[in-house]
């Protein structure tokens, strides 16, 4: 029992530094695309973590990946290296990030339901409860709120539902990603999971930052340049190590509601570093998804008990 203790407990102080790394990712994004095709972002993005990830795996000498885990790593790099990346980084040309941010009030639930497909899993009906609710405050908020949110450049609701959409598909693609890898951990090793995936892409991605490579790459500012090395390194890379370690040791969909800590990292990196204004009612529908959480939380731990 103390063993299972302890490995539930690293793997939420594991989890929780995973969510503090990804909480830059969107406003560093934000930042990058300002100023660099968002498909060129992405393939770089994913470019620079795979070289870097490379050489760990050739420096520590890890054995390659059989067959069997192969379907599950093009999962991986579907989800986190391609899907999420490239999705946000759109969805950021028409929304401020301290919107998309809200929008990572939905990641644990997706989370949680492709964990109960892809690894197993079977929550309490009172877990699901809570984490309904918790999407359902947040949501409830992107859903509804007025046009503020959308960039002072952008005219129409049509660019912000846009934005919206396209921040839903990377959340779900990312959800697929977290859960597939946290499932992959528990045999494979968690920084493993992450250097297969970007390697296994790294073809594709590479080609790809060539094709979209931007002709005025001097009159790049360095705050844009900082972003992808941002989202390179640690969004990328880094961030991963820790939160699949996370998920392994402390469950996929448990581990995973620390994810509605996020946006209110996300919100106060946006007002801090972007200086974009985050509304009272932000700060109001993501604590509601918190206080969610924490029953979620509960309940995942009862249900481990039993």
């Amino acid at each position: 029992m103390a063993n299972t203790s302890t490995q539930d407990w690293r793997g939420w102080i594991s989890g929780f530094i995973g969510v503090v790394i990804f909480a830059g990712s969107l406003p560093a994004t934000r930042l990058a695309v300002m100023e660099i095709d968002p498909i060129f972002l992405s393939a770089a993005r994913a470019s620079i973590a795979a070289l870097v990830s490379g050489v760990v795996l050739l420096c520590i000498k890890q054995p390659l990946p059989t067959k069997s885990d192969l379907p599950a790593l093009m999962m991986v790099a579907f989800g986190v290296v391609i899907g999420f990346p490239l999705f946000s980084a759109l969805a950021l040309q028409y929304v401020t990030s301290a919107h998309a941010i809200v929008f990572l009030g939905i990641l644990p639930l997706c989370t949680a339901i492709f964990a109960v497909w892809r690894g197993g899993e079977r929550p309490s009906k009172q877990f699901w409860l809570f984490s309904v609710l918790g999407s359902v405050c947040v949501m409830g908020y992107a859903l509804f709120s007025n046009s503020s949110v959308i960039l002072t450049s952008v005219n129409g609701t049509h660019k912000a539902l846009l934005g919206s959409l396209l921040m839903l598909v990377a959340v779900l693609t990312c959800g697929l990603g977290y859960a597939e890898g946290g499932r992959l951990s528990r045999t494979l090793g968690g920084w493993q999971v992450i250097s297969w995936a970007l390697l296994l892409s790294a073809p594709m991605m590479l080609l790809l930052a060539w094709w979209t490579l931007p002709n005025n790459l001097q009159q790049i500012s360095m705050s844009a340049w900082a972003g992808l090395l941002y989202v390179s390194l640690f969004s990328m890379f880094i961030g991963f190590v820790f939160w699949y370690r996370g998920l392994a040791l402390g469950g996929i969909a448990a581990v995973g509601q620390l994810q509605l800590l996020q946006p209110f990292m996300g919100l106060a990196l946006a007002a801090l570093l972007l200086h974009e204004t985050v509304s009272f009612a932000m700060l109001i529908s993501t604590l509601g998804a918190v206080l969610c959480v924490m029953g979620a939380k509960k309940e995942a731990k009862r249900g481990a008990k039993k």
